[in-house]
């Protein structure tokens, strides 16, 4: 009985799993005790995005950079970027995210990168709802 306890009171430090959640805007999230990860989809424009947010301000400097870590490891910048108000989220968008989605689904680890500060995202059980992501079309109604 008190394994069951413990067990329940353990829950919430668990890391989330990478959710998939099709809709009119599709979205790819994951969240870690220290920080969010979401990638947005809207078919009807087309555009991308990709969100980082933690509770503390995240430093205003450029590049934004993420730098996936495993077989298919590789870096990406821009000087694009946008924070929200609070400088606790910073956001990425484009038309094309082939290399954000290949990072994702075909690597271990992701950093978000900020002058020097950097969050991590393990992608364990990253690949499949990173593959629905890329299959993401709106349906009637929703």
């Amino acid at each position: 009985m008190h394994l069951i306890f413990l067990l329940l009171a353990l829950l919430p430090f668990q890391a989330q799993a990478w959710t998939f959640t099709p809709g009119q805007i599709c979205r790819l999230t994951h969240e870690t005790p220290d920080a969010k990860i979401e990638l947005t989809y809207d078919p009807a424009k087309p555009l991308y995005s990709v969100t980082i947010s933690r509770a503390a301000p995240l430093p205003n400097v450029e590049p934004f950079t993420m730098r996936f870590i495993g077989a298919a490891g590789r870096v990406i910048s821009t000087r694009s970027h946008t924070f929200n108000d609070e400088k606790t989220a910073v956001t990425a968008q484009d038309q094309g995210f082939g290399n954000v989605l290949d990072g994702l689904q075909f690597n271990n680890t992701a950093e978000a990168i900020l002058g020097t500060t950097t969050i991590q995202f393990p992608l364990d059980g990253a690949a499949e709802p990173t593959a629905q992501f890329r299959k993401c079309e709106t349906s009637a109604g929703v």
